[in-house]
Order: structure tokens, then sequence, then C-alpha cells
């Protein structure tokens, strides 16, 4: 999957487009739809960390293939979430949405 790709899920995801993603990072709309459209594995690294931040994901999310999105959630006191407990988060969140059912 190349950076257009994650791009535009990333885009879906957050209820957002193109247009408006190009304006909160201060570039071209163009260069937003570039981006997508080649869907290759290079793209302008200042542009992507802009990106990355706005959406709470690390650079790395763009290239690595087998990355989720990887969340800067952090406690209250600015600390990051470990892996246990993000796992157990996901964990009850799939519990919820199965109770719903």
């Amino acid at each position: 999957m190349g950076i257009g790709t994650k791009l535009s899920e990333l885009i879906e995801a957050n209820g957002t487009n193109p247009n408006e993603l190009a304006k909160k990072v201060g570039v071209a709309p163009t260069t937003i739809y570039s981006i997508i459209k080649r869907d290759s594995k290079k793209a302008d690294i200042e542009v992507l960390l802009k990106i990355a931040d706005l959406f709470g994901v690390t650079v790395e999310y763009f290239v690595d293939d087998n990355s989720k999105p990887s969340t800067l959630a952090a406690h209250f006191d600015g600390s990051e979430y470990t892996e246990d407990e993000l796992d157990e988060i996901r964990q009850f969140a799939e519990f919820v949405k199965n109770k719903r059912k």
C-alpha cells in the first residue's frame, strides 16, 4: 500500500477532504491530490510531517507496509499509552461492539 492510499484512508476516517487538508497543512490542493493519485512510496517529508501531526499518526505509518495508524494518544499527564494499554482499549472496544449486536 502506497502513501496515497494511506493518506486517502486517513482523510476519509477523519471526515475531511483533500482541499481542507491542503489548507490545514499549508500546501496547494494539487500537492495532496498528487500524493493520492501517484500512490508512490515517496513524498515530500515536510508535507508528510505536517500531515502526520495533524492526523495524530507517526510518519512511519506512511512508509511501513504492515502498520496500522499509530495514534499519539496520551494520558492526561502527557505520557503515552503503552502497547499493552492500547491492546486493552482495543479489546474493550471490541467487547462493546459485540455486546451491541
